[in-house]
């Protein structure tokens, strides 16, 4: 197989780890170990990398590649990341489970079913993920990922439907909040005088 046409980020590779060509690797696997089970993995560039040993090493695995034999040849693969096709990756996941490349293109709809954007990117920065989107007349936007965000996902029919106020596109308007033109900055807070109040 060729470079990937519907590439899915599978790992990062890291560090060199010892003076044998291993490199320490960052899955994005549920099981770490599992890297090995998809085939060739491949870079941005098309480079194809086969796995001949891998093992667990705290929060990555310790690979070795055929061909990289010495720790500077390891070392110039730092920070290479590694893909497969989409078509080579499983398709029994959960119901509410999905693959960042399936959802990337996917339109995005209001309650009413009207056309909002395009899902443009996946992101995750530790909180969770998080929809990058391309609304209509806008810059992008940054959707949070949840239930309450995005209610319900068709990649049958490609489409994503978004709650505008869960997923922030509206405020909320709750008229019990202070609003920035009752703010009067000449007013002084109740309570005790020494405490900057007016009693």
């Amino acid at each position: 197989m060729s470079k990937p046409q519907n590439p899915v980020q599978m790992a990062v590779i890291g560090a060199a780890h010892g003076i044998k060509g291993e490199l320490r690797v960052k899955t994005f696997t549920g099981d770490p170990m599992a890297l090995a089970d998809y085939g060739p993995l491949y870079a941005r560039d098309g480079r194809a990398f086969q796995i001949t040993d891998i093992r667990p090493a705290n929060t990555v695995v310790v690979v070795r590649f055929k061909g990289i034999s010495d720790r500077n040849a390891a070392e110039a693969l730092a920070g290479t990341e590694l893909f497969v096709d989409r078509s080579v990756l499983p398709d029994d996941g959960e119901e509410d489970e999905f693959y960042h490349a399936d959802l990337v293109g996917l339109e995005v709809r209001d309650e009413t079913g009207a056309a909002l954007g395009k899902v443009v990117a996946v992101h995750n920065f530790g909180g969770g993920d998080i929809l990058d989107v391309t609304l209509a007349g806008r810059k992008g936007v940054l959707i949070p990922f949840t239930q309450a965000a995005v209610p319900d996902v068709s990649i049958a029919e490609g489409f994503v439907r978004v709650d505008p106020v869960a997923a922030g596109l509206v405020e909320d308007e709750d008229d019990d909040a202070p609003r920035e033109e009752d703010f009067d900055p000449k007013g002084r807070p109740r309570g005790p005088r020494d405490a900057g109040g007016n009693r």
